[in-house]
């Protein structure tokens, strides 16, 4: 890969007040672009216009940027949950609306997206704390909020009769289908986007609602 088109001219010694956030910037485009494996920190160094020591002085190696940045994505998408949470959910359209915010920020943040969801896995592995992921804060502000909000429709006979953990996944593994595809195949002739992104959640919301 060569990003020597894109390189930014050196900084002048003492302008690195923004520094970290532009060195985080730079990954992230260049990650999107060209995958975890294929980015070195000379290249990511390259692209912000100094040096890879003046980059190390702030992140010792690729895996704690790319660390910062999942942990930032996962914060990110907590928030847009955190900011929608509109109270118990009573009806189809109230499990719809929460299930959009998931789907949203995947679309309005696909770079942020990629960094969580669609990572290669091994290198994810090495960001990650050796811990059980089902139990890190991430997954704890993201999925966990899915899954205890399903879990708590299905206390209240509001669901089919899955298991929570079960039903939360396949909830889960449908959205991120749409939203994954929707990133990777923009080529594809989808259908107009609103009305495939509201077909989606009138699916997901008939199959987990309980019939009257």
């Amino acid at each position: 890969m060569n990003t020597s088109g894109s390189r930014s001219p050196r900084k002048a010694k003492g302008q690195g007040a923004e520094r970290r956030e532009e060195i985080l910037a730079a990954a992230l485009k260049l990650f999107t672009e060209f995958g975890l494996y294929a980015v070195s920190t000379r290249q990511i160094a390259q692209a912000v216009g100094i040096s890879q020591p003046t980059l190390y002085a702030y992140f010792p190696t690729k895996d704690d940027i790319g660390r910062e940045l999942h942990g930032r994505a996962f914060a990110l998408l907590a928030q847009s949950l955190a900011d929608g949470d509109r109270g118990p959910i009573v009806s189809p359209e109230c499990l719809m609306e929460m299930l959009r915010i998931y789907i949203d920020f995947g679309l309005q943040h696909p770079e942020m997206y990629q960094i969580a969801f669609m990572s290669e896995s091994a290198q994810v592995k090495a960001w990650l704390k050796p811990q059980d992921v089902t139990l890190s804060p991430e997954t704890q502000s993201t999925y966990g909020v899915l899954h205890r909000e399903l879990a708590d429709l299905q206390a209240r006979g509001l669901t089919v009769d899955i298991d929570p953990s079960a039903l939360t996944q396949s909830v889960w593994s449908s959205m991120h289908g749409l939203v994954s595809l929707l990133i990777a195949k923009p080529g594809f002739p989808w259908v107009e986007r609103e009305l495939l992104i509201s077909s989606h959640l009138q699916l997901m919301a008939r199959g987990v609602w309980k019939a009257a």
